[in-house]
């Protein structure tokens, strides 16, 4: 009889933390449903605002175009879709956050929510730089470079996926600082050996935003360029935090010997 019931209690527990995942997941997708509700009946003003930047730099007389029947309704659907996702990001790191902290140390638990806070604030930042700086920029250079006798008329879906390609990696690359900090703080790498490497670093930052923009010098250095001063940022908090969690590990070892 002991036998089956040890192995119920062993099971126990990974069944409770499966549980509480799906229903964590269930809230997910229930707030980026009633997200997505609230979102969609302004889903063609979205769209209106998110292809402004194009839209202000075409010729006078042109305008966007649609090549397939259903890309009217098919592209403000899926911006809307990825939108709320985008909204609903602080609630997802909240649920993730919940799910992962009662496994962490008290020094580790200070540490993580900073972090989760500067990485939402940081993926926002990115997406709004792309916006704000590279979209006029590029799209003021693509529309101006071309041969005189070809006209600017840009498919509607060839523009949402060019320009969510240009967010998400913006504001992944945002999160660089949060990376860097991650990985001096756990003491995978020191903040020494990466600033060693720094004419590595800056070199790999071109060849990724060669690979993650369009093949042009300016947009290639529009994220090559944030990426290395955001190295720099992550190298000065990494070393600063490192030295925090350094000191909190020795006053717990401390308070442990004395209890």
């Amino acid at each position: 009889m002991s036998e089956p019931d040890n192995h119920q209690q062993a099971e126990m527990p990974l069944i409770s933390h499966l549980l509480e995942l799906r229903n964590r997941l269930l809230k997910v997708v229930l707030i980026v449903l009633i997200i997505f509700l609230g979102l969609f009946y302004f889903a063609n003003d979205l769209y209106h605002y998110v292809s402004a930047p194009l839209r202000d730099m075409l010729p006078k007389g042109s305008s966007m175009i649609a090549t397939e029947v259903a890309s009217t309704f098919l592209a403000p659907f899926k911006l809307t879709l990825v939108a709320s996702v985008m909204m609903a990001m602080p609630f997802i790191l909240h649920q993730a956050w919940a799910f992962i902290s009662p496994g962490l140390y008290r020094h580790e638990k200070r540490i993580a929510m900073p972090l989760l806070v500067s990485s939402v604030f940081l993926f926002y930042a990115g997406m709004a730089f792309a916006y704000y700086v590279v979209f006029p920029l590029l799209f003021a250079f693509f529309t101006t470079t071309g041969p005189a006798d070809v006209e600017v008329m840009t498919d509607i879906n060839k523009y949402l996926d060019f320009v969510l390609k240009l967010f998400f990696a913006f504001g992944v690359v945002f999160e660089i600082p949060v990376a860097i900090i991650l990985l001096i703080s756990s003491g995978i790498v020191t903040a020494k050996d990466l600033a060693a490497k720094r004419p590595y670093i800056i070199v790999g930052c071109f060849v990724v935003g060669m690979l993650l923009t369009p093949p042009d010098v300016m947009s290639q250095s529009l994220l090559a360029v944030p990426m290395w001063l955001l190295f720099e940022v992550g190298l000065v908090f990494g070393r600063l935090i490192k030295q925090r969690v350094v000191e909190e590990e020795s006053e717990e070892s401390e308070t442990d010997q004395v209890s």
